[in-house]
């Protein structure tokens, strides 16, 4: 998760969902860029090439490990942090693919993320997808700002 600091404000980069799914979704949609752990890979290893993958960008600052949780779904998602600026309108998403309309046997290709944003905490807070919030928790904790500010 990448984050920068403004004056006394904390923000977050975000990724919206690409896909039909999410199309219409805003609030509780939005995700911190991630994925899934190749065979031998290492957690970070693995969360560096997802953001990559999701965004096109690499960021090389110090990663900072805001630990684990598990989804509501099961899956366990472990986050790290890296402070640094990056313009979210140089997204470059992987793309997947998916039978679209439903049984209509015609395959589309979708962008995983189609589009990125940075927000503050408090609105961070209503984007991000619910299993995800405890992340803006411990960033906020690591940086010893309990309310983003």
């Amino acid at each position: 998760m990448l984050f920068r600091q403004r004056g006394k404000d904390v923000q977050v980069l975000l990724g919206h969902p690409g896909g039909p799914f999410w199309s219409r979704k805003d609030h509780g949609a939005w995700t911190i860029p991630k994925g899934l752990i190749g065979p031998g890979e290492s957690l970070l290893s693995a969360a560096q090439r997802e953001f990559a993958e999701e965004t096109g960008y690499r960021p090389d600052g110090k990663a900072i490990a805001l630990g684990s949780a598990q989804q509501p779904g099961g899956k366990v998602v472990h986050v790290w942090a890296i402070e640094e600026d990056w313009d979210p309108a140089d997204l470059r998403s992987n793309t997947f693919e998916m039978e679209w309309p439903p049984r209509s046997g015609r395959r589309q290709s979708f962008p995983e993320l189609d589009r990125a944003s940075w927000f503050g905490v408090a609105e961070a807070r209503l984007k991000i997808l619910k299993g995800q919030a405890v992340f803006l928790d411990y960033l906020l904790e690591i940086l010893g700002r309990a309310d983003g500010s």
